[in-house]
């Protein structure tokens, strides 16, 4: 048999350990909400593009080297309106919530980093830019990460813990990461339900996968069609980990973006969703900071 070393292919297997989440909940559902709009690919930031993805056309219809002005105005609908539906949502309910923040959008709006910085919830550094890591070298990307823990903790007020890159990282990132110090997780990983370590030049690394099945972004690539297929689709994965968290729970990610799901055509699927998962008991919603804190604590790397 041959084995890839770099890979793992077998994880928990069939026995998982149990996260003993607070007060005995069956799930820890995290919400996410990936703050982008300003840091996308830009003519007027020297890129030679305009963004194309995540926008509400299967592609430019504006040549490649000339600015895209509908997209850019889709990425402001985001900044400008819909992230502060979500908010109101969020806030109104006193429920947590993880901003995946790019620093550069953060700092390109001072009313959404104030907002942020005062509501308690948690920043986890999205990049400096929302741009591929896997396409910078070694040492742009070095820099791109001090920068980028650096604009945040200005513009927010708290250094950030937790790292994720715009859909995959390079195969430097941890490295990187690792160098860079003050991190205590990364959530660049859609291989579990659970966190779980891996070893970094020779040092753990806790790992808290996200998902691109739980997320709005679905909805953008034509997978589900509207609010109410996003709610069934959130409220069918929440009720298998619901069911199986009699015996081993599990976390669940809800990946959300405000150019997407901010649009009063798809929110009311999010609303249903909240709606659906209070109603029950033995929930933990949290924070991503929450989960890694407490996996770190009840699974140090050691045991």
């Amino acid at each position: 048999m041959k084995n890839n070393l770099e890979r793992d292919f077998i994880g928990y297997g069939p026995n998982p350990p149990h996260p003993r989440w607070p007060d005995g909940a069956r799930v820890a559902v995290n919400f996410v909400l990936n703050y982008e709009e300003g840091s996308e690919y830009s003519i007027s930031d020297g890129d030679g593009r305009s963004e194309k993805a995540l926008t509400e056309v299967s592609a430019s219809r504006v040549p490649v080297g000339m600015r895209d002005l509908a997209a850019e105005s889709m990425y402001e609908y985001g900044s400008r309106v819909g992230f502060w539906r979500l908010a109101k949502l969020f806030q109104s309910r006193g429920l947590p919530l993880t901003i995946f923040g790019s620093a550069l959008a953060l700092e390109r709006n001072p009313l959404v980093a104030e907002f942020v910085r005062n509501s308690g919830w948690d920043v986890c550094c999205h990049g400096m830019r929302w741009v591929e890591h896997y396409l910078l070298d070694p040492e742009q990307e070095r820099q791109s990460i001090k920068d980028a823990v650096a604009s945040l903790t200005r513009t927010i007020g708290t250094r950030p813990i937790g790292w994720y890159c715009r859909y995959s990282p390079s195969e430097q990132t941890r490295r990187l990461l690792s160098e860079e110090g003050g991190f205590l997780y990364d959530s660049d990983s859609y291989a579990d339900d659970l966190p779980y370590w891996v070893k970094v030049e020779g040092k753990p690394h806790l790992v808290v996968p996200y998902t691109m099945v739980n997320n709005d972004a679905k909805i953008l690539g034509a997978d589900i069609g509207n609010s109410h297929d996003f709610f069934e689709m959130l409220r069918d994965a929440f009720d298998v980990y619901y069911e199986e968290g009699a015996t081993t729970p599990k976390m669940m990610s809800v990946g959300l973006h405000p150019r997407v799901i901010g649009h009063p055509a798809r929110i009311l699927g999010l609303v249903r969703f909240i709606e659906h998962i209070t109603a029950q008991q033995h929930v933990w919603i949290c924070g991503r900071s929450d989960i890694a804190r407490h996996w770190a604590n009840q699974f140090p790397p050691t045991a």
